[in-house]
């Protein structure tokens, strides 16, 4: 059954685009006017950190991708003096790879990857019960852009536009990823 799973899920990954890019003007909202809640169980309004740029990642713990929490790390504390904001999201929605509790998953992230980003309680991030920012976000860059799997990125700009989305496949130091934030970090 695993390896039925498993040749599924990469099929389904496989099919979908790697990167999917906002086109200018026309997007209804602002990442700014949705809210999380701290892994901590803290309120985490995204409007706090209006004027950055935010890299926000739907998380698992079991997953392929999980070494991605390192690169996200790095993009932390590389770019974090300069405006970038890492928001890792988990989410148990794919392959039921984030099954534990927040603290649990807090002191995994901690103690395996020494994350120090921002991270919210797990959420739901696709279908109807998905969470308002991942909701507003597939609206605004269309179905094709919406998770598929964990580690799926989105990437905010400064003034709270959704600039682009970027599948599990590629990975936090991609160049494609890092051409699109090094450009919304040179954004004032």
């Amino acid at each position: 059954m695993k390896g039925l799973f498993s040749g599924l899920a990469v099929a389904g990954m496989l099919a979908a685009p790697t990167t999917v890019m906002a086109q200018s003007g026309g997007q209804a909202g602002s990442a700014f006017e949705h809210a999380f809640v701290a892994i901590d169980g803290q309120p985490l309004p995204l409007s706090k950190f209006k004027g950055k740029v935010l890299l926000v990642v739907n998380t698992a713990s079991f997953c392929g991708y999980t070494k991605q929490y390192d690169g996200l790390q790095k993009l932390h504390e590389t770019h974090g003096l300069r405006g970038l904001v890492v928001i890792g999201v988990p989410s148990n929605d794919f392959g039921a790879q984030e099954p534990k509790a927040n603290a649990e998953i807090a002191a995994f992230c901690q103690g395996a990857f020494n994350v120090t980003f921002d991270l919210t309680e797990k959420e739901t991030v696709k279908g109807k019960a998905a969470h308002p920012f991942y909701a507003w976000a597939g609206k605004t860059l269309g179905d094709a852009a919406t998770p598929r799997w964990n580690f799926h990125k989105y990437l905010v700009g400064r003034d709270g536009r959704l600039l682009a989305g970027f599948s599990a496949q590629v990975a936090p130091d991609a160049p494609k990823l890092m051409k699109a934030l090094e450009a919304a970090l040179a954004t004032p």
